[in-house]
């Protein structure tokens, strides 16, 4: 496919996006329609797509609407490349410019473009929680995220597989924030056709997400609980992290941990599966990876970021609550409970924790929040004690 003809595309899957249909499906569907298309311009549609969603509210203030070629008409304006180039008509190209489509390319740029990529109710919320770095989190949330793999510490160490990485020709580097965290490079996109990935060295993991992991305290013969497992990538870490703890992976939603098994019999992890309302009790950890707004993941997840609304955040952070008081009953005396969001919101992170130190028979012992400044995602994490 021509540059032009991936543009056209990715204009046609957009105003898919906009009626209401998931990115994922529509890219999916789209796909499966034009079965000519190689995985090169799959992947350069793809990013021609995030990069909009990424960025919907200042390059529809640049290209001068909402739709699919406005959209794109002002990712090409922020990216410097004349439309005109790509708008000709021929050959499977987006149809040429209109007059009213050159009128506002026209105008002035207006102001504090970056701020329009938030939804304007989040700004204020978003200001206060984030304070001096709301300038620097805003630009990164713009941007493509990095690629973060966890080294499976229990099989191998960071230079080795930094060694066996590069053997596929995918570059990775530490990162200071987690010890076990590798930021990769060229040749990220093969990273699960890797040899380093199949033989469970490395997991697909944010850095944030494993600095929080790394600060839970560990001892051998521990029983943990991960209460709202998922996938299982934090339980996987911790089991790599203390081999010989006892640890159980829950979900309400059993289908959502389907893949754990097959992934934590390649990282050599001991991970058990509870059913589902079954998890049972006196646990000397438990973990709540909470569902939450993931506000620090909108800019690998962007149309989740124009679909929240302030009544959804208020169910959010009413289930939050819900799940810590069932997850607190399965504590033991003098265990812990830890509570992580992958959110930037005060209402989902110190608020939700403030709320929870105030009962009785708990003490906040700490809490640290990360930002996108930091390299990572947006994460919260809140660790409570109980008393003996």
């Amino acid at each position: 496919m021509t540059p032009a003809a991936r543009i056209a595309a990715a204009i046609e899957i957009l105003d898919r996006i906009i009626t209401g249909e998931p990115s994922e499906k529509a890219l999916t569907n789209w796909a499966r329609a034009h079965r000519f298309a190689g995985s090169k311009d799959r992947a350069a549609i793809r990013d021609h797509v995030f990069d909009v969603l990424r960025c919907r509210g200042s390059f529809a203030a640049l290209g001068g609407g909402q739709g699919g070629r406005a959209l794109i008409l002002g990712l090409l304006r922020a990216q410097g490349v004349d439309p005109e180039t790509i708008f000709t008509g021929e050959r499977f190209a987006p149809e040429p410019l209109g007059p009213d489509e050159r009128a506002a390319l026209d105008k002035p740029a207006p102001p504090d473009l970056a701020r329009r990529d938030w939804p304007e109710w989040l700004l204020a919320p978003l200001t206060q929680r984030l304070g001096s770095e709301f300038d620097t989190v805003t630009e990164a949330m713009r941007a493509r995220a990095p690629v973060f793999v966890r080294v499976n510490i229990a099989r191998t160490t960071p230079d080795a597989a930094i060694a066996v990485l590069a053997e596929d020709g995918i570059q990775a580097e530490a990162h200071p924030l987690s010890p076990s965290a590798l930021q990769l490079g060229e040749g990220a996109r093969r990273i699960q056709q890797s040899r380093a990935y199949q033989e469970g060295f490395v997991e697909l993991q944010d850095v944030s997400s494993q600095a929080a992991v790394g600060q839970i305290p560990l001892a051998p013969g521990m029983r943990i609980l991960d209460y709202c497992a998922g996938g299982g990538g934090k339980a996987l870490a911790l089991a790599a992290a203390c081999p010989d703890c006892e640890i159980c992976a829950h979900d309400i939603d059993a289908g959502r941990m389907r893949d754990l098994p097959l992934r934590a019999d390649r990282a050599g992890a001991r991970v058990s599966i509870c059913a589902p309302g079954k998890p049972g009790a006196g646990y000397d950890l438990v973990l709540v990876d909470a569902p939450c707004s993931g506000s620090g993941t909108w800019r690998r997840t962007p149309e989740a970021k124009w679909r929240l609304t302030p009544e959804r955040l208020g169910d959010l952070v009413a289930l939050q609550a819900r799940i810590l008081d069932e997850a607190s009953a399965l504590v033991a005396p003098g265990g812990r409970l830890v509570y992580m969001t992958c959110s930037l919101l005060a209402d989902e992170n110190d608020a939700q924790a403030a709320a929870f130190a105030g009962r009785a028979g708990w003490d906040l012992v700490s809490q640290q929040s990360y930002s996108l400044a930091t390299g990572g995602d947006g994460f919260f994490v809140a660790q409570f004690e109980r008393k003996a």
